[in-house]
């Protein structure tokens, strides 16, 4: 198993470097993802030195570029990459984890008790149910990883951003044009080379205070 030393080593690649209790939830994390993927079909990456990098530190790679605080929707989580791999460095952030799939949300939930993580709440909608829900705010972020059905999803996604808030792909290279060039009134930045990837990108979006 991966000690603290190890972890720190992993993540320098990304630009990251995280405090002692830190690394104990991500190892702590680390182990959880482990265990419940033999049970059901959490991740296909291999190996913990490969689920440090692939997942947790292509998560946090986004601290690097956005600032964590305020309210994030993290849309499909799956394993909890990349919305709750980020609360773990980010303690101030208040996160609203969308899964549809109960056993992924009592991976989620878990993780959230066993790491003692504060205002994180899984909730079981997709976007579009979760979109027309009385319980909707607008949120500072919004995090998109590994999901299907991205193109159509986007715009969705886009609504539910505050004024000057971003939304956060992490998508292959080749998918940037059509999002850029797609119906989402945000302005894009330039896409961001993923570290230890070939194609992979972190591809940033803002709503403008003064549009609609």
């Amino acid at each position: 198993m991966l000690k603290a030393q190890d972890v720190a080593q992993l993540l320098v690649p990304f630009g990251l470097s995280l405090g002692e209790r830190q690394i104990e939830n991500v190892l702590l994390y680390l182990a959880l993802l482990l265990r419940w993927n033999e049970r059901i079909n959490l991740t296909t990456v291999e190996g913990p030195e490969d689920c440090i990098t692939r997942h947790f530190g292509e998560s946090m790679f986004l601290s690097r570029w956005v600032d964590l605080k305020g309210k994030l929707l993290d849309v499909g989580s799956g394993a909890g990459f990349p919305g709750l791999a980020l609360k773990l460095i980010a303690d101030d952030l208040t996160a609203v984890l969308l899964e549809p799939v109960a056993k992924k949300r009592s991976f989620l939930k878990e993780v959230i008790r066993r790491c003692s993580l504060e205002r994180v709440e899984v909730r079981g909608e997709r976007l579009d149910q979760f979109e027309s829900s009385a319980l909707v705010s607008e949120f500072d972020l919004v995090t998109v990883r590994a999901v299907g059905g991205l193109y159509d999803l986007i715009p969705a996604a886009a609504n539910r951003l505050a004024a000057n808030g971003k939304l956060c792909l992490w998508i292959g290279r080749e998918q940037c044009s059509p999002i850029v060039r797609g119906p989402a009134d945000l302005a894009w930045r330039e896409p961001i080379p993923v570290p230890l990837s070939r194609n992979r990108v972190l591809l940033i979006g803002e709503r403008i205070a003064n549009r609609a």
